[in-house]
């Protein structure tokens, strides 16, 4: 089976540009519920303002490969299937592990919510490009 590295490349970009633009709209719930404020955020050297995007872009890519193999191996690459595979993908391991991660961290549901939208529409969107350009 091969993976079309270039829907990967996309899908990756196009993860990274939805997390921007859902932060930004939702970047004020988001510091309440995280229970941080702008300038504690601020506060952060270079390097510690830096370093989460590269992280992010990294494991961007690597959940846009991983789903380009999965879709795959399932034999549904298209749209509808790389969207169906995200949902799965999210319901079965993100969301529960974030909510677990998050019960045990006393964080509010609120983050919850709206780290777990993020992610949700992250894998819905990858797996529908990565669908789309088939392999």
């Amino acid at each position: 089976m091969a993976i079309n590295y270039i829907a990967v490349v996309i899908a990756t970009l196009a993860g990274f540009g939805l997390g921007a633009v859902w932060y930004m709209v939702l970047g004020l719930a988001w510091m309440r519920a995280l229970g941080k404020t702008e300038a504690e955020l601020k506060k952060e050297d270079g390097a510690g303002k830096v370093l989460p995007f590269i992280i992010a872009l990294v494991a961007l890519f690597v959940m846009a490969w991983m789903l380009a193999g999965l879709m795959g191996h399932l034999g549904q690459v298209s749209v509808r299937g790389g969207v169906l595979a995200g949902f799965f993908v999210w319901v079965g391991f993100v969301i529960t592990t974030m909510g677990v991660n998050h019960a045990f961290s006393g964080a509010k549901p609120m983050l919850t919510l709206i780290d777990g939208g993020h992610w949700l529409a992250v894998l819905l969107v990858m797996g529908a490009v990565i669908g789309a350009f088939g392999v």
